[in-house]
Formats: structure tokens, sequence, C-alpha cells
């Protein structure tokens, strides 16, 4: 029986950065994840974009802890030397609806302290990005992009120096409360069990996170933390299309998703993505036959591509909360203690903008912890 203070379940961006951050002020922190190496499914399949926060509602964790991300997210960058590049964005109407939904996105921005937020008129969107169609622009100077793997990376040695454990190919199979804490049981990459007593599990299993709450005695369903998989595709643009887009450049969100926009990567690279479509397995394959999709939806935004510029690329899986067809759901980051689980932190549903939050979210926890 091993002994620690805190138990992280899930080494994805945000349970890197709780153990970086908790690493300041706990010892003795083991950070359980069943993959081989961290950040190897939602953390690593996005469109690693700094988002500035305007898209989600003003009293919501994910507009305040996205507002604050950003910032503490740049400071980092900056300290660690990881790449990035705040290329800013543009989410573009290129309707008279999509217009009205753009200016309440800058009113909703404005709620929530999102700096560097701009409506333009359309001559504006054409002298910004001259490849792009649009009648009238959001333009958002804090949106940015970055080398999500460098920032994981450097999370992990920073937690690690400071005496934490990553224990890899090892996965979380039962919870249960012992003494005034818990014992965690993981199964190792050897199919041994090993059970860890602590004093604070916290739960950053991402697509998983549901399973790790039911396996500590919540009711899921009725606590509403079931998860649904919401997979997003992305396809790639030829070479030739290199240099034409100097920033992001979005559509107007949808009610599921931000919508398929142009990603460009710190090489210059030009994908088109994510869509969004709910599935009932974890499978990370590019339908090929979504290409032509694809191309529709992007047409009118992006004028200069045809359909042959587009091959499949890749695909991640947002942890959604919300279901299809269902309201905005925000995140949940509580302590169940009202469950008779104090000490037990659940962070679920953290799908976007949980990137660009992860540092503000292992802050947040911190408090709860105390």
């Amino acid at each position: 029986m091993e002994k620690t203070g805190v138990v992280i379940i899930g080494a994805g961006a945000v349970g890197c950065a709780a153990a970086e951050r908790l690493s300041v002020v706990k010892k003795d922190i083991i950070v359980v994840e069943r993959h081989d190496a961290f950040g190897r499914e939602t953390s690593s399949r996005n469109s690693e974009v700094i988002h500035a926060g305007f898209y989600y509602p003003s009293s919501s964790l994910k507009a305040s802890l996205c507002v604050e991300g950003n910032k503490l997210m740049y400071g980092f960058f900056g300290e660690c030397g990881i790449p990035h590049r705040r290329c800013g964005k543009i989410v573009v109407a290129g309707t008279l609806e999509e217009e009205k939904k753009i200016a309440a996105l800058f009113e909703q921005g404005r709620a929530s302290g999102v700096p560097g937020l701009t409506l333009v008129n359309a001559r504006r969107v054409s002298e910004l990005e001259p490849a792009v169609t649009g009648r009238a622009g959001l333009l958002s100077d804090s949106t940015g992009n970055f080398d999500t793997h460098t920032f994981m990376k450097r999370l992990e040695q920073r937690a690690t120096d400071r005496g934490v454990t990553f224990a890899y190919n090892c996965e979380a199979v039962a919870i249960s409360r012992a003494n005034s804490g818990y014992e965690v049981t993981v199964r190792d990459v050897d199919g041994s069990l090993l059970s860890i007593n602590c004093d604070v599990v916290v739960n950053a299993a991402g697509l998983s996170a549901d399973k790790v709450a039911a396996m500590a005695g919540i009711d899921t369903e009725k606590a509403g933390y079931h998860i649904r998989y919401c997979k997003g595709e992305y396809f790639s643009v030829s070479s030739r299309h290199r240099g034409k887009l100097s920033r992001l450049v979005y559509p107007a969100p949808t009610q599921v998703s931000l919508g398929i926009h142009g990603v460009l990567g710190l090489d210059g690279s030009l994908r088109l993505g994510p869509s969004a479509f709910y599935v009932d397995e974890l499978a990370y394959d590019v339908d090929a036959a979504h290409r032509h999709d694809f191309f529709e939806s992007a047409r009118t935004l992006f004028p200069f591509l045809d359909e042959d510029d587009l091959s499949p690329d890749t695909a991640g899986i947002r942890p959604k909360l919300q279901e299809a067809g269902g309201p905005f759901r925000d995140f949940v980051i509580r302590d169940e203690g009202d469950k008779g689980l104090p000490g037990f932190i659940n962070l679920i549903g953290i799908e976007s903008p949980g990137l660009t939050s992860a540092l503000a979210i292992a802050r947040y926890v911190e408090k709860l912890i105390g």
C-alpha cells in the first residue's frame, strides 16, 4: 500500500497543469495516466488555439477561466520558451443573421472582460484577409496558437523537478473512501494491481472523467456528469495556399462547435476543421468521404479553395456534457464534499476552451484544495 498526498487521474494538459501548480505547495503527488505519455487524447488532437474567451456566457467558468488562462498562457510561454504566435483571429459573418451573431459575441466578450475585440465591416475584412469573403467580422487581437506538446512537456518537467511522480501505463480502476481520504486502485501495464492511499483525488480524466466519478460512487446521470463523445475531423489544405491567411479565420459559431475554420500551424501550414458530430466510440480515423462536406462548408468563406486541395488529416474527440441539440453546459470543477466525498475534485466536461484555460483551472483547483 503506497501513501501520497494527492492523486491526479489523467495527464492531459489540465492534469499536467494541476500537477505543476500543486507541486509548489503540496508534497507527494502522483499523476496516474493510462497511456504511455502525457496528452494522448483531447489535448493533442485539437486546433492548438489560444482562445480569447468571447464565445461563452459571461457568468460561466468557461468565460472567466478562458480570459484568465489567455493571460497566464502568454506569460508562461514567454517564461518557458514555448513556441507560439499571437497571430489574432477574425470571426467572419457571411449573412445578416451571422452578422447579428458576431455582434452578440462582441458584447458578450466585453461583458467578460475580453481585451482587443473590434467589430469590422466588409471592407476591413478584405483588407485584413484579402483571400476571405465576408460582410462583417469580429477581430480578436489576443487569440493565437502554440505548440501543445512542448507546453505539456514543460509542465511535466517542472512538476517532476519538484518531486511529482508520473505513473504512465497505469489505469485507475477503483476508488473508495479510506479513513479521511481515499484508496485508489491502479492497474499497471503488466496487469498487477496497486493501491494508493491519498488525501485528495483530482479527477482530470478527460474523456473518461464521468467513469472515474462513478468509481467514487457518484451517480453521474443524476449529477448531470454523463460525457458524450463529439468527434471533430480535420482536412489539410494544399501547400499551394500557404501564406493565404495571416491570422486564424473562423465562421460564426454553431450551437455545437466554433465551426469549421482555417487553422494555421506554427509552420505556416493550413488545415480546415474541426467538424462536430456525436459518436459512440473513441476512434480517430478521418472519413475521406467527408471531404466534399468540408469543401461545401468552407467554400463561401475561403473562395480560393478547390475540393482537390483538401486531404484527410487528423481527428479529435471532445468530452461534451451538452447533449445533441441541448443547451449550453459549463465546465464542472468542484469539490464533491456535498456528496460525501470531501477532497474529491471533479473536472468534468473540460472541452474547449479547456486547453487555453489549463493554467487557470490549475489555480482554481489549488483554491478548492486549500
